[in-house]
């Protein structure tokens, strides 16, 4: 009785073979070979199983949200899959006849094809555009160190494209509604601003004290003083204190307990004379009291109450 031999440090490229070829079949012809890896391949397509594809059979994704690859992270990468291979597969959707395109997992492509690769494993997934659109953005987001405009960018275009609200975006990245909405508010900033962010000479806390003044001209200076002085987050928090309009909060609180004293006496008026009353105050201390009647009747009993001579 043969003994069946343990698959454990075989390495991912020996375990994607799975199907052992029975030669008693007598499986010789190219024909009946093409047939069986077309079979394989469509079993893999519709049960998420790893393929080995060619790196020459895959295409890099239009929809892909990172534009800027840091060479040097690049080639670290490309020397770890040098030596220890691809630990985490990449996702391609299926084009056509032995072509694919990639849905997320570009860098770890690259840096495969800079190794010297020639294949490389990969989950195998069906998708139209706008769910491969989504599906790319989502997955880079969650998984790939993208700086915190190309986050903004892809949320942004997540919302545009995929037709999802703030919260629906939330679900999709793991992230609660305030934190999505930080991230899109980067990109109400002027461009020079935003290119800092995606180069790294600011920060995103940087970013976001800057959005606590609404003044572009004021949220350029500030700007300006952080790589002047080398400010950190909590100096430019400071600053912006200084700078930023301060609100009247003692007035903001008197007009909402003049609100309040105006809501209170109209009811006082409704229910005393039984119609429906309105007061119009003025910041001045001006303002009117309109009463409602509906017939003859009811203005001679509103007349009577009011105590006309």
């Amino acid at each position: 009785m043969s003994t069946k031999k343990s698959g454990l440090g075989r390495g991912l490229a020996a375990l994607l073979d799975t199907t052992p070829i029975d030669h008693e079949q007598n499986i010789n012809s190219a024909k009946d070979a093409t047939s069986a890896a077309n079979s394989v391949m469509d079993n893999i397509i519709h049960t998420g199983m790893v393929a080995l594809i060619s790196l020459n059979q895959i295409e890099a994704n239009p929809f892909q949200p990172r534009t800027e690859f840091d060479e040097t992270a690049l080639r670290e990468l490309s020397e770890s899959i040098s030596i220890q291979g691809i630990i985490q597969p990449i996702t391609v959707r299926k084009m056509g006849h032995d072509r694919y395109q990639i849905i997320s997992g570009e860098r770890r492509f690259k840096a495969s094809r800079l190794a010297g690769l020639s294949t490389i494993p990969a989950y195998v997934r069906t998708a139209n555009d706008q769910s491969m659109l989504e599906m790319a953005l989502v997955e880079n987001i969650q998984r790939e160190n993208l700086n915190a405009l190309e986050i903004a960018i892809s949320y942004q275009r997540l919302l545009e494209e995929c037709k999802l609200t703030q919260e629906q975006l939330g679900d999709r990245v793991g992230k609660d509604r305030s934190t999505v909405t930080n991230y899109l508010r980067l990109l109400k900033l002027p461009p020079q601003i935003q290119f800092a962010i995606r180069d790294g000479r600011i920060t995103m806390g940087h970013a976001r004290a800057i959005l606590g003044v609404d003044d572009i001209a004021m949220q350029l200076r500030l700007f300006n003083d952080i790589l002047q002085n080398d400010l950190s987050v909590r100096k430019t928090e400071e600053l912006v204190r200084t700078v930023a309009p301060k609100k009247n909060t003692a007035k903001s609180d008197k007009k909402t307990a003049v609100n309040a004293d105006i809501r209170n006496l109209t009811d006082r008026i409704a229910y005393r004379y039984e119609t429906k009353a309105e007061i119009k105050h003025k910041d001045n201390g001006t303002g009117q009291i309109i009463f409602n009647y509906f017939s003859t009747d009811d203005l001679n009993r509103l007349i009577e109450l009011l105590d006309f001579d």
